[in-house]
């Protein structure tokens, strides 16, 4: 079958752009996690909405699964072919479409990158930006928005999925749909007042649709950037804190993290607070504000704001985050997991004391850090284990680190975010069945032969 399929695949898209050669296939059947590999029997990149549809109606006929794939960043497996059939690599399709500079939307194909968009802004609209999260500029936009992604503004605009303004869709059935106002006026300024269906793709792993376009809301870029460094010894304070800081709603990010490296940050908790301003005078009275609500710490000498010279200031003002890509090189192996649980900021204690027993029983390599979403309605706490890929004892370690993590992540409350197989059976268990059931009809109703990403979200 498989000759067929590429032969029938190459009438789509073109004999360039698809493969079934064992290097591809091989390629394509993994990520950086820890997750063993899933080789597809082919891999297909379509250059627009048309070809994804005359593909997923392919695999209709021919009974093939499909796995969409943006940049295969994502660390926990969910782009691997578990029965086989096609990987659709969505990078040909990576065109901003259009800006609104007024309403503060993109438009863009559902394999346009982040750096992509960056940069499209930069030349064509300097005074705009978007919410970028700590990945390589290679990671694409529908990828982090349907995985519930966060990013530098997500204390100012929440989660990436709640930056979403509307989709364009083709269901396993080979249908296109629309979700939000572009599916009634043309227009992508948001989600509301219609029934929201963009629901039915966000957190499903690709076992609903494929995006082929969406919309995400842009902000104002500001001239004038500062970070402050909240440092404190008290992980049981950290609630408190954080709510007191996001209270002042003036951050645009705020990121905890504890690291054991460098020597100086070890043993300490700290929180990078990024805000900016139109002028000096906008952003001297943030700052104020900032110090202003935690200086009962500062009186009670239980915590301060780490001086910052400019040269290392200009470190922590970096969008993306390069630190997150030099801890994952650490083990020289190729091999990273990223792993998050979405949960309330009370459970901040819990979460640091759980990483760092979980770190010690598997001697794994570890950073430890959250995200802060929203005005700290809640955090996406995560846990990064660095392991050598050719070390099958340090993937072990890493792999037992990661299941531990989930499991403890679930005991106190959380939700594993972007959650690898093994979790995804660990929160079905965890579900109202009621629930999971109601996953199962709305997927039987869309995808009658179960072809799109199957295993996924499955007991």
């Amino acid at each position: 079958m498989s000759t067929d399929l590429i032969t029938q695949l190459g009438e789509i898209v073109g004999p360039r752009f698809v493969s079934g050669e064992a290097e591809e296939r091989y390629l394509y059947s993994m990520d950086q996690g820890t997750m063993p590999p899933s080789e597809p029997d082919a891999v297909a990149m379509p250059a627009n909405t048309e070809e994804v549809q005359k593909i997923v109606q392919l695999a209709n006929k021919l009974k093939v699964p499909i796995v969409p794939m943006g940049a295969g960043l994502v660390l926990s497996g969910l782009t691997r072919a578990l029965r086989g059939g096609i990987i659709l690599d969505m990078k040909r399709m990576n065109h901003v479409i259009e800006v609104n500079p007024h309403s503060r939307y993109a438009v863009v194909e559902g394999g346009a990158s982040q750096g992509m968009l960056k940069a499209y802004l930069k030349k064509h609209h300097p005074d705009l930006k978007h919410s970028m999260p700590d990945a390589p500029p290679s990671a694409t936009l529908a990828g982090n928005i349907c995985i519930h992604g966060s990013g530098h503004l997500s204390v100012l605009g929440g989660s990436h999925s709640d930056m979403l303004t509307g989709m364009e869709v083709v269901l396993p059935s080979g249908e296109i749909i629309r979700t939000g106002s572009c599916s009634v006026t043309g227009e992508w300024f948001g989600r509301s007042p219609l029934p929201d269906l963009s629901g039915l793709f966000l957190g499903w792993s690709g076992t609903t649709g494929i995006v082929t376009k969406l919309g995400i809301k842009l902000f104002p870029k500001y001239k004038h950037n500062d970070v402050l460094i909240f440092v404190s010894e008290s992980a049981d304070r950290m609630p408190d804190m954080i709510s007191k800081l996001t209270s002042t709603q003036v951050a645009e990010d705020m990121t905890p993290w504890m690291t054991p490296k460098p020597e100086w940050a070890r043993g300490f908790l700290h929180i990078n607070i990024a805000f900016g301003a139109h002028t000096k005078k906008e952003l001297i009275f943030k700052r104020n504000l900032l110090q202003a609500s935690v200086k009962n710490y500062i009186d009670d000498k239980v915590a301060g704001f780490l001086p910052l010279p400019p040269p290392q200031k200009e470190r922590f003002l970096k969008i993306p985050s390069p630190d997150l890509a030099r801890f994952a090189d650490l083990r020289k192996g190729g091999g990273f997991e990223y792993v998050g649980a979405i949960m309330g900021i009370e459970h901040f204690p819990e979460a640091y004391r759980s990483g760092l027993a979980i770190a010690e029983k598997y001697q794994v390599a570890y950073s430890l850090g959250a995200r802060i979403i929203g005005a700290g309605h809640c955090m996406m706490f995560f846990f990064a284990y660095a392991f050598n890929r050719a070390d099958a004892d340090d993937i072990k370690r890493a792999s037992d680190a990661l299941e531990a993590t989930n499991e403890a992540a679930l005991k106190m409350g959380g939700i594993p975010w972007k959650a690898e197989l093994p979790s995804q059976k660990q929160i079905i268990e965890k579900m109202d069945p009621s629930t999971f059931s109601l996953m199962n009809q709305i997927r039987d109703m869309l995808d009658s032969n179960r072809i799109m990403n199957p295993g996924n979200w499955e007991k």
